[in-house]
């Protein structure tokens, strides 16, 4: 299982990185080809990033995502760790991990989308 939550997780980033690339290709936002060039020059892949923030918190990787700022490139990778959600944040060139903290608005709107015993989300007729 683990195997294969890696293996998806891969291809989901194949595929976010195929759409941002077909939209810098097409001109509609400078923005997203600058990322696209931090991403390219980024030492640290993904999927290596992802890894490390698994291990740093002890859970599995639920979202992705690369950034860029003034501070530089990082990764952004939401873990969930048992009943917990953190937020760990990776560095694109050398794979340290910047900052971790749980995220407890998470954890509060984990379960506003389930449907309960009055319907749909929890509402009553």
């Amino acid at each position: 299982m683990k195997r294969s939550m890696k293996a998806g997780l891969a291809a989901a980033v194949v595929v976010a990185l195929s759409t941002v690339a077909v939209y810098a290709a097409k001109g509609e936002d400078e923005g997203n080809a600058a990322e696209i060039a931090a991403l390219a020059q980024a030492k640290i892949t993904m999927t290596q990033a992802v890894t490390t923030a698994e291990q740093h918190a002890n859970g599995r990787a639920a979202r992705a995502e690369f950034d860029t700022g003034k501070a530089g490139s990082a990764y952004d990778i939401e873990v969930v760790s048992g009943a917990k959600v953190f937020d760990v944040k990776v560095d694109a060139n050398t794979g340290a991990v910047l900052a971790s903290a749980e995220d407890k608005g998470d954890k509060e709107h984990e379960h506003e989308g389930h449907a309960g015993p009055g319907g749909e989300h929890g509402e009553q007729d």
